[in-house]
């Protein structure tokens, strides 16, 4: 007989006191539906995680967990950030389900797609991410800043899902070998595509927020879509190396033209030794510039410290399939 599989939802949770009680209302609903048809186990749950909110987010969680079955709450200290809190709720989850859903607090992400996931779940995929099918609900700016964020990340080499937020599903094993990765620096949407395994996309249609206002400024915005680009990626430091290649090319064209032009007596005294030095020594510190950055891109690698590869079985000829994902 199959084991039913347990599941929990992470709901990371910033100043979400206008929405939560509808969010656990929606996903309740959702839960005792699965429970019902036999797709999830009665011990499934769902942890709200309280990223240091100052208004009553923390208290509704705690009524929450008093007065309704499936509600379970983690509360931190203090105001880590969106992508720190949802780690910190999928660590207290990877070993305590089969399957955990990371989804924001403000109902943008249809739980409806949940179901489909556990049946890619079912089907043996051990990633699933949520994947928007359009940005109606986006700015004119918010949409082709994606877009061309999406484009950038893809041109530095990052793997990524277009579309694709923090709502996916992983298997327990999945979540374990992300747990192993150490940055502080974190970029979830960057990192899970490291984890390998087997994985698929479910598409849904993204609702407006339901209430409250969004935590995701434009400055928190950029700052994101900084650290995913430095988290993952040297080629902003490489480019400094042949930018400085190109000045140093364009240096021995000036140096030409200005021998030419000097020969000829068409310059005013000093222009020729100014042009040269100029462009020259500019592009030499500029390549030198990129070496030095080669080196500290290196560094950059290193002290990351993530794990090299994930073993996800070893067939040996005297033994069956080991399972290497703890």
């Amino acid at each position: 007989m199959q084991k039913i599989p347990i599941l929990a939802v992470v709901v990371p949770s910033y100043r979400e006191e206008a929405v939560l009680p509808e969010t656990h209302r929606r996903l309740s609903a959702l839960y005792d539906r699965l429970i019902a048809a036999g797709q999830i186990a009665p011990s499934s749950y769902i942890l709200y995680v309280n990223d240091g909110s100052t208004d009553a987010t923390w208290p509704i969680i705690c009524e929450l967990h008093r007065s309704t079955p499936y509600a379970c709450g983690l509360n931190l200290a203090g105001n880590v950030g969106h992508q720190q809190a949802l780690l910190a709720g999928l660590q207290a989850v990877q070993q305590r389900c089969d399957m955990a859903v990371s989804i924001d607090a403000d109902l943008q992400d249809d739980v409806e797609a949940i179901p489909r996931m556990i049946e890619c779940y079912n089907e043996g995929y051990d990633i699933v991410y949520g994947v928007r099918r359009e940005r109606k609900t986006d700015t004119f700016f918010k949409r082709n800043t994606a877009l061309a964020f999406y484009r950038l990340m893809k041109w530095m080499g990052v793997k990524s899902v277009y579309n694709h937020a923090d709502y996916r599903l992983m298997s327990s094993r999945a979540l374990q070998f992300l747990c192993t990765f150490r940055e502080r620096n974190l970029y979830l949407r960057g990192l899970v595509p490291l984890v390998g395994y087997r994985t698929t996309c479910v598409y849904y249609n993204r609702e407006k927020r339901f209430a409250g206002e969004s935590k995701y400024p434009f400055r928190k915005m950029l700052n994101f879509a900084i650290d995913g680009i430095t988290s993952f990626s040297v080629k902003p430091v490489r480019m400094i190396f042949w930018i400085g290649c190109i000045f140093v090319l364009i240096a021995l064209v000036v140096t030409l033209w200005t021998l030419h032009s000097y020969f000829l007596h068409n310059v005013v005294p000093g222009w020729s030794s100014l042009m040269i030095s100029l462009w020259l020594v500019g592009g030499v510190v500029l390549i030198s510039l990129g070496i030095v950055g080669e080196y500290i891109g290196k560094i950059y690698i290193e002290v990351k410290d993530r794990p090299r590869y994930n073993v996800e079985s070893l067939l040996m000829r005297d033994e069956s399939v080991m399972k290497q994902s703890e």
